[in-house]
Parts: structure tokens; C-alpha cells; sequence
């Protein structure tokens, strides 16, 4: 039954695309011949409007839509989009932004005689007000909360140049103005749509919107408008057009792609990872000359976390309030030995601190983390007063369904030292629960970066933080006291020094058990190219070709 239903939806797919291109291309003689690049989405989309760009499926489709001040390069370098360049006022609070003259919004009949106007400053300020409004209920509206007032923060000084204005530095609002939330819309959509703007977007994107029947197939056509060109000239995206299909299936996506149906998958699922993959995470030579391998790192840390706080009654009574007990669960795991026979070489094992390789600030040269070292971690269980663990209490691991192979393989190697781990596994919604009420004292854990910038993970552990994000309720005045220092920091130096700092002190405190870093592993067709991908998995077509 279930077999036949995904043949239904694949033919539906394929069948409302299809009529759509060919609908599009009729009376176009030199366009019967389209570039289409099509991909699959597991998750539905539960939105088109920027103000809701919290899930992947959703800042995919919406990038392609939209353009925002600036935006991550392929090394995730904050670098100019809509804004051409900025100033940084000497107190380090106002940034001046110089607009673009040649951008346009997608034609729509929002406008008069249905042709994109120029987009001013005084959209940019309406689009980030926007996010901050009550009324429009964005999940983004925390990105500027308690950085700047909705009301004076943003200003149009013209209408080539936008500025904006915190009530104390913050370096990291340019990683935060690269976040598709900050996607610059039309006034003119919202007034008219409303909450329907949801399924009528407007933007000044490589693509514009064309259909979409939810849960079927989005389709989003070139724009011919587009201000960027590469380097002949040529106007941007090289692409005539992007499907999108929803089939929940990962198999029914392999299947799919196998069959040159698809021009990319996103990530392997276990199920056929070893089909694909070698333990070393190279493609097997099967599939050589099939299909490209693409993998490079993913701002995401793979972690266990410790309860820290002192005060707190279950870390009195619990082994793990001593540091050298954390330290040994540290030096007790082969991070390298998991990485092969579990992840298949997917990720890199955990050598370095807790802030992630792919981001400008990494380098495992000035930040030290924790090898695979059992005699240590004996000894340190020693010096802790639990010799070859006699004495030492069960320690309870929380994990997640999905990670419970992760959290086994830890406790079956952390018994060989002595320290004997019991793993319970519960449900994601109860994991979070427990972690952000200070109820969990070791948990598995992950941290996906929000923006590209090392703050993202070390706002984690300053202390006056709450729970998200400071779930190991970690308390360190000197590391408060960097952590303040380095978001007035303007250089990159000087400030990726102070991150560094920052991480060691985390890795020697052993407030988490740094696992691995997550790569992105794509699987591409061989004859797509300029398809590159950054730490932050952002869907990036305006280079892409199709031979």
C-alpha cells in the first residue's frame, strides 16, 4: 500500500512540474530546451515568507527568493549583497550601510502596471522592524531582542543608506544580518497579503515564485532581472528553474536521484550509507563516475554536556561536579575509532574545543582538546579518589532514539577505564525539557550555529545566559569577562584570540564532551557544476550549471 502511494505522489510530482515548465516555456522557441535544477525535500514547507525561516527546508526555498544586506562567502566571511559596502562607528554601536542603486523586486501585480519597483532603504527598515513586531509572531524575533530599539535601532538616512544603531557593541549583528529572517520584502506584499504572504512571495532573489501546491512541488523560475553578474558579465543564475518535491522517504529520494531524476541529495541516511560509502567516508568505487561525493564541514558540534552549576542539588550529590571525573569521560573516548564504524567517516572527531571546524576563528593548533588517552583518564580517576573506578556511582547518560548508538558506544568504552555509564533514552521533547529546567546532570547535546560567528557557540557558556542556551548552567568570571571584551572587538585577530582563549577554558573546566564535527555530505549528478556549499548548508543555485 505505502509502495503505491509513493509511486502516486512521485507521478503527481513530476506530472505538476512538468506541465508547469512546459506551460511556462509555450511561445518561447529559445526556451524549450530549460535548465532545470530539481531536489527532493523530506520535510514539508511550511512557509515562503522570510519572517519564518527557521527550518532548513525553509531558508533553502527562501534564499532563493530573497537577498539580504550581506551574506556568508563559501569560507563563511561576512561579505556585501544588497548593502555594497558598510562603516563602524568609532564607539562601535552604528553601522552605515551603502545600498545598492540597481535592485529590483520581482514583478507582481502588488505593484503598478505589475512592474518591480527599486528597492530603497526604507524597505530594509520596514523588513527588520518587521521581524521585531509582535504582530507578525516571527520564531526570529530573538535576533534582535535586547540589541537595539525596533523604533530607533534601524533608520533611513536616503534612500541608498540604511543605518543601524545597538544600544552596545555587538559584533556578530553582521552574521545576524546574513540570517535569511533579515530577508528584505516589499511593503506592498504585506499589506495586501497579510498572513498570505506566505504562499505570494515577493522578493529581489535569484528566482521567483512560479507554483506551489504544498506538500507536491514548489517551483520558482530565473529571474531576468537579477543585479548580479559573473565575472563576463553574464546576469545571474545561469539555472531557468528549481523543482522542488516532498517525498518523505529518503530510499524513495536515492531511488529517485539513482535514476537522474534528482540533481543533488542532502546528506545519506543510515540505511544505505554503507551502500554509498566506505568506513573512511570515501564513495565506493561502484558508484564512481555516477555521482559526485561533495562533503565539507557543517557548523554543527555533536556533543555531551555536564550540569555545572554548584548550586545545584543533583551536582552536589553527583560525581561529575569534579572536574577530573569530567576530564577522564574526556580522555576516555576514541572519538576517531566512532567516527569510522558509526559515522562512517561523516564528521571530524572532536580533537580540537567545543567551537566547530568551518568557522574563520578554528585552529586546533591554538586550541587543544582531548585525545583518546585511557592511562589518563585512569589516572585522573585515581587522583579524584575512585581508583580504577571502585567506588565511583553509575553515571546516567541521556540521549535521544537517534543518537543511542553514539551514547552506547561512549558507555561501553568509558567501562574499560572504570567509570560505568548507564544510557537512557528518551524522547527529544522531554530531553529539552529536562535540559532547560537544569533536571539532566549528563546529556547528550547538540549546537547548530545560528549565524557564522564562534559567539554562537560560546554564548553557551557565559553565565548570564539561561537555559537555552547555557544548558550546563557553566559559571566562569574570566570567561565572562573575555566573552564581554570580544563583542566590542572590530578586529578579527585580536577577537578570534579571545575565542580561542574562550574554548580553552571550556575544554580544561570540561564542562562538555566535545564528540565530533558534523560535515554536510552531498551526493551531486556529474554533470552539475559551480554547486558549492558553506559550514552553514545554505542551498546556494545562482552559480550553478547544468552541461
Amino acid at each position: 500500500m505505502k509502495s503505491c502511494y509513493c509511486q502516486a505522489v512521485i507521478i503527481r510530482c513530476w506530472i505538476v512540474g512538468l506541465c508547469s515548465l512546459l506551460l511556462w516555456s509555450c511561445g518561447s522557441p529559445e526556451k524549450q530546451r530549460l535548465s532545470v535544477f530539481r531536489y527532493n525535500s523530506t520535510n514539508t514547507i511550511a512557509s515562503l515568507d522570510p519572517a519564518f525561516a527557521k527550518s532548513q527546508e525553509v531558508i533553502w526555498a527562501v534564499k532563493q527568493l530573497y537577498n539580504t544586506l550581506v551574506e556568508p562567502d563559501s569560507n563563511l566571511v561576512i561579505r556585501p549583497s544588497l548593502a555594497k559596502q558598510w562603516r563602524v562607528s568609532a564607539d562601535h554601536r552604528t553601522y552605515t550601510f551603502d545600498l545598492r542603486t540597481d535592485v529590483y523586486f520581482h514583478d507582481s501585480d502588488i505593484f503598478p502596471g505589475g512592474k518591480g519597483r527599486r528597492m530603497t532603504a526604507a524597505d530594509v527598515v520596514y523588513s527588520l522592524r518587521r521581524i521585531m513586531d509582535p504582530v507578525t509572531a516571527s520564531p526570529g524575533a530573538w535576533i534582535f531582542n535586547g540589541k537595539l530599539s525596533p523604533d530607533s535601532g534601524f533608520r533611513a538616512l536616503n534612500d541608498s543608506t540604511f543605518e543601524l544603531t545597538l544600544y552596545r557593541p555587538f559584533h556578530p549583528v553582521l552574521g545576524i544580518l546574513s540570517m535569511q529572517y533579515c530577508s528584505i520584502v516589499p511593503h506592498e506584499a504585506i499589506e495586501k497579503y497579510g498572513k498570505d504572504f506566505r504562499n505570494h512571495p515577493c522578493g529581489t532573489g535569484p528566482f521567483r515564485f512560479f507554483l506551489w501546491d504544498e506538500g507536491q512541488a514548489l517551483v520558482l523560475h530565473r529571474n531576468p532581472g537579477y543585479f548580479e553578474k559573473d565575472s563576463t558579465g553574464h546576469r545571474l543564475p545561469y539555472l531557468e528553474a528549481v523543482q522542488v518535491s516532498f517525498l518523505d522517504s529518503k530510499a524513495s529520494e536515492f531511488l529517485l536521484f539513482r535514476q537522474g531524476q534528482l540533481d543533488f541529495m542532502n546528506d545519506i541516511d543510515a540505511s544505505f550509507k554503507d551502500e554509498v560509502l566506505t568506513k573512511q567516508g570515501k564513495l565506493r568505487k561502484e558508484w564512481e563516475g555516477k555521482m559526485v561525493l561533495n562533503k565539507h564541514p557543517y557548523l554543527n558540534t555533536e556533543y555531551l554536556g555536564f550540569l555545572t552549576d554548584p548550586n545545584n542539588a543533583l551536582v552536589k550529590g553527583s560525581p561529575t561536579r569534579l572536574q577530573k571525573i569530567r576530564q577522564a569521560i574526556n580522555y576516555g573516548i576514541d572519538r576517531t575509532k566512532m567516527m569510522t564504524y558509526l559515522r562512517n567517516g561523516i564528521g571530524t572527531a572532536a580533537m580540537a574545543g567545543f567551537v566547530p571546524a568551518g568557522l574563520p576563528s578554528f585552529d586546533s593548533a591554538r586550541v587543544k582538546g582531548y585525545s583518546y588517552n585511557p592511562a589518563m583518564s585512569r589516572q585522573l580517576l585515581r587522583e579524584a579518589g575512585y581508583p580504577d573506578g571502585q567506588g565511583l556511582p553509575v553515571i546516567k547518560l541521556l540521549s535521544i532514539p537517534i543518537y543511542a548508538d553514539l551514547a552506547n558506544y561512549v558507555a561501553n568504552q568509558l567501562q574499560e577505564t572504570g567509570i560505568r555509564i548507564q544510557v537512557e533514552v528518551i524522547q527529544k521533547s522531554l530531553l529539552l525539557e529536562q535540559t532547560s529546567k537544569s533536571q539532566a546532570l549528563f546529556f547528550r547535546g547538540s549546537w547548530i550555529a545560528d549565524y557564522p560567528d564562534a559567539e554562537s557557540y560560546l554564548a553557551m557558556f557565559y553565565s548570564k545566559n539561561p537555559a537555552p542556551p547555557n544548558y550546563t548552567r557553566y559559571q566562569n568570571p574570566a570567561f565572562d569577562e573575555l566573552y564581554e571584551k570580544s563583542l566590542e572587538e572590530n578586529n578579527d585577530s585580536i577577537r578570534y584570540a579571545q575565542y580561542q582563549a574562550m574554548d580553552n577554558m571550556i575544554i580544561s573546566d570540561a564542562a562538555v564532551v566535545p564528540l565530533f564535527y558534523d560535515e554536510v555530505v552531498r551526493l551531486v549528478q556529474p554533470n552539475v557544476s559551480g554547486f558549492s556549499g558553506n559550514g552553514m548548508n545554505l542551498l546556494e543555485l545562482r552559480w550553478v550549471k547544468k552541461n
